[in-house]
């Protein structure tokens, strides 16, 4: 009885933490770019009560005999699976269709971010950045050479263009190359978002506002590439990637759960009263 009692209290333990994951799952179901959560649990240590033996001429083969001593959770993984994207007519919001994250720099100490967020805008110094102020990283020049924080500006403009002129407007392609046209009419790539992939994206870690971090233990491709090769998706700008969660699928989930931790707190009920039962024995 006491393993039961055991038995129970792991149940409602695990059961408690499948709730925390479904709760946090369902409160981001309109959260860009997030990814599901899910629970998988595995048994816990047996109690064994005889070892299993091999047979021979003379005798029978005998069977183990265990008793098992509750759950316990053996993983909480990522769905890493395509949301939907969304179309916002904002130029800088932008989407992975397929494979990838983009990458984001944050620049007081220069550590690095992965995400699948792209609700940016331009701050006011011209960098492409995240809602936090993490700069997005890429080809950051117009040759499409050099690697770094993204800059929307007249920087690199051909020779033919006008003295002062000015960005008029700009557009990100598939590709993810920065399109920009001066206020006097001229034409050409400022820059390039590069997306980056990984083997193992389990071993990200999620940092909060959208952000993962733990790039070098996922795997990573030696560098960023170029959106559309190496196995990775497209850009989809002026659009946003939307939560991949599955409200059915969560309440259904939420409503096995809440029957299962039921179930583990009548197991402890019932070997109370078997407990109580026995001490009452000597009346």
């Amino acid at each position: 009885m006491l393993r039961s009692l055991n038995s129970g209290v792991s149940g409602i333990q695990q059961f408690q933490q499948q709730m925390d994951v479904i709760g946090n799952n369902i409160s981001n179901v309109n959260t860009t770019g997030y990814k599901a959560g899910r629970v998988d649990f595995a048994d816990s240590f047996s109690q064994t009560l005889r070892d299993s033996a091999a047979g021979s001429a003379s005798s029978s083969s005998t069977s183990a005999m265990q008793v098992g001593t509750g759950v316990q959770t053996s993983s909480i993984s990522n769905a890493f699976t395509q949301g939907a994207i969304s179309r916002t007519g904002v130029p800088t919001d932008l989407a992975v269709s397929g494979n990838g994250f983009f990458v984001v720099r944050d620049a007081l100490n220069a550590n690095t971010f992965a995400t699948r967020s792209g609700d940016f805008r331009v701050d006011s110094n011209g960098y492409l950045v995240t809602t936090n102020g993490m700069r997005v990283q890429g080809f950051s020049d117009s040759g499409l050479s050099a690697r770094g924080d993204l800059l929307i500006d007249a920087t690199g403009a051909p020779s033919t263009t006008t003295a002062g002129a000015t960005v008029s407007s700009f557009s990100i392609d598939q590709e993810g190359k920065v399109n920009l046209r001066l206020s006097d009419g001229t034409e050409y790539v400022r820059g390039q978002v590069l997306l980056q992939n990984f083997r193992d994206p389990q071993a990200l870690v999620k940092e909060g506002a959208n952000l993962y971090s733990g790039l070098s233990a996922a795997g990573p491709l030696a560098n960023a590439d170029v959106p559309g090769t190496n196995g990775l998706g497209r850009v989809q700008s002026s659009s946003l990637e939307l939560s991949n969660v599955d409200l059915a699928n969560e309440f259904s989930t939420l409503i096995t759960t809440q029957r299962a931790f039921q179930a583990c707190s009548r197991i402890i009920t019932t070997s109370d009263e078997m407990l109580q039962e026995l001490v009452n024995l000597k009346r």
